[in-house]
């Protein structure tokens, strides 16, 4: 069941994308909260003004590894505006960072792609974080804030 409390930290998610969209980097947004509820870090992506590799997921996990006790990572909670690829789940899983809240699923963008007639860009297949890291506990897609998603990333689509 997803909180009131859930849904304030899955809005900031989408705030972050729409920042990294503004940038022109892909839409995609990222808060860590720890077990207490207090957002402890939050980033977008910067795959394009930083490089390729800067996903907001991979910026938390690696934050969380370095600020965080296992066992406070094991408490934590990491909400996005998008599901994780492939790359962000196995950090996440090798950070050891527990429940993940998403917005939309990767099988979300990849038919909204292909409703545009969008070829993806990405050098890696799309794969579930169950697929990747099927011991971390997750939640997602949430109906009606993917909407938003949706069309945060059809701008950006229509953009590039």
């Amino acid at each position: 069941m997803i909180t009131d409390n859930d849904m304030i930290h899955l809005r900031r998610s989408i705030e972050l994308a729409t920042e990294a969209f503004e940038a022109g980097d892909e839409p995609f947004g990222s808060v860590l909260v720890d077990g207490d509820g207090h957002v402890l870090h939050e980033d977008r992506n910067r795959a394009n003004s930083v490089d390729a590799t800067y996903h907001p997921e991979i910026a938390v996990a690696k934050w969380a590894a370095e600020n965080m006790t296992t066992d406070a990572r094991t408490k934590a909670v990491v909400y996005t505006s998008g599901e994780h690829c492939a790359m962000c789940s196995a950090a996440h899983a090798w950070a050891g960072l527990g429940r993940i809240v998403y917005v939309s699923s990767s099988k979300q963008l990849d038919e909204w792609m292909e409703e545009m007639g969008v070829k993806s860009s990405s050098p890696i297949n799309s794969l579930s974080i169950q697929e990747v890291a099927p011991n971390v506990p997750v939640q997602g897609p949430i109906a009606g804030l993917d909407e938003e998603v949706k069309d945060l990333q059809r701008r950006s689509l229509q953009k590039s």
